[in-house]
Formats: C-alpha cells, structure tokens, sequence
C-alpha cells in the first residue's frame, strides 16, 4: 500500500499518506483516466480506486516536513 500511495501521490500532485493499515503485496489492474481526457470512457482516478480497489482518498489536514533556506553564503576559508 505504501507503493500504491506514492503512485498516487505522483498522479494526484498532492501528498498521499497511506493509513488503511494494510500490509503485504498486491497484484491489481485498474483502469482510469486523467481529469485532461474528458471523452474517454474510463473513469476518473478517484472513481477508479473507489469503485474497482475499494479504496478511497480522503482529504486530511496535516503536517509535512518542510526546509526553509533563509540564506546561502561560501564557506569561509580554513
């Protein structure tokens, strides 16, 4: 599941967290469509995994780790 969730974090372009506590391997085939093709025949991604998976992705508040870069200078010589 950790893998599926990081697929999905590519596809959906916003952090995907897996809490379904589900371990082990899966073997699965879904078929679905990105939101730009809006003539294709296949369903959304989030349809897909609710209606072919079961699985469902639920928006979630929360934090992430975060670098913030105040300033950047040479290293001074020894």
């Amino acid at each position: 599941m950790t893998d599926l969730a990081a697929a999905l974090r590519r596809q959906a372009d916003r952090p995907v967290e897996d809490h379904t506590g589900v371990s082990g391997s899966f073997d699965f085939h879904m078929e679905w469509s990105p939101d730009e093709i809006p003539d294709s025949t296949n369903p959304s991604l989030f349809t897909a995994l609710k209606e072919q998976l079961g699985l469902k992705l639920q928006p979630a508040k929360g934090s992430i780790p975060l670098f913030v870069i105040d300033r950047i200078a040479p290293p001074s010589p020894d």
